[in-house]
């Protein structure tokens, strides 16, 4: 990343865009010789008092992953998650009803479409069936290695840093958005893959933004300073993409998302994290 940045921009701003970088845990399929720190598909362990979330009036949703934070390598991230304890993913993937109803960020009516549990450490669980009708994915064994993590220049966060008030989501007069840099960039690393942390790839506009219109009250101008306040405000928890070997295929090869503020983070709310999903 630094090498990259030195090449493309001036040294004073190579150090300002390095510093905007973040640490995530970039996940892949385990080998016998990694240590699992979580996985995609299977059956969730849950424990007996906590029920297989569902979203009313149209079903059970389908678990996607597992993250066990015990074996996540916390302290090497800037994301304040737990220690210790389960994370679970759910996701209403259209196997009852042939994708008809969408999960989607804009409709409020649809978020109980995509779920996080957190089950904590010491907590009796079994391995719990999923629901008629729905089958589990098969079962990825991931594990992980944390990497910088770099975001687009029309995120809210780095269009502040060099181009204070530019329009939301587009591009603006600084080499951070030309397109050789940004060639570049994505030639370090072309994959969106799962992720832990950091910034999100997106596959679109930032998925920071698109959370931030569908938290707001009523639709709101792209160069409403509320709609960048709110962006700045969410943090990326955990991304999933597309996966072959686990038969997940989220639209046109698509990405899964789940976002969570700070204070929420802390709090273990993670029943207030935000779900959206994009694809090419």
């Amino acid at each position: 990343m630094r090498t990259l940045a030195l090449q493309h921009l001036s040294p004073g701003e190579a150090e300002r865009w390095l510093a905007l970088l973040r640490p995530g845990l970039r996940l892949e399929a385990a080998t016998d010789a990694d240590r699992v720190m979580g996985q995609l598909g299977g059956v969730p362990a849950l424990p007996a008092k906590v029920e297989w979330p569902v979203w009313e009036g149209h079903g059970p949703l389908s678990f996607i992953a597992l993250v066990d934070c015990a074996a996540l390598p916390v302290d090497a991230l800037d994301t304040d998650l737990p220690h210790e304890g389960t994370l679970l993913f759910f996701y209403f993937d259209g196997q009852l009803d042939g994708g008809e109803a969408l999960v989607l960020a804009e409709d409020r009516e649809s978020w109980d479409g995509a779920r996080v549990l957190y089950i904590p450490a010491g907590e009796e669980t079994a391995d719990r069936e999923a629901p008629a009708g729905l089958k589990p994915y098969p079962l990825v064994r991931l594990s992980g290695r944390v990497e910088m993590t770099a975001t687009e220049p029309w995120h809210p966060q780095v269009r502040e840093t060099f181009a204070p008030g530019a329009p939301l989501g587009q591009r603006y007069g600084h080499p951070v958005c030309d397109q050789e840099f940004l060639d570049a960039l994505w030639k370090l690393d072309d994959e969106v893959g799962h992720q832990i942390g950091g910034h999100a790839r997106s596959v679109q506009n930032p998925v920071e933004v698109e959370v931030a219109e569908a938290v707001l009250d009523g639709p709101v101008p792209w160069d409403d300073q509320r709609l960048s306040e709110e962006a700045g405000r969410w943090l990326l928890l955990a991304q999933f993409d597309s996966e072959e070997a686990a038969d997940m295929m989220w639209g046109d090869v698509g990405t899964l998302y789940w976002l969570i503020r700070p204070q929420d983070l802390a709090e273990r709310r993670f029943d207030r994290a935000m779900f959206t999903w994009q694809c090419s």
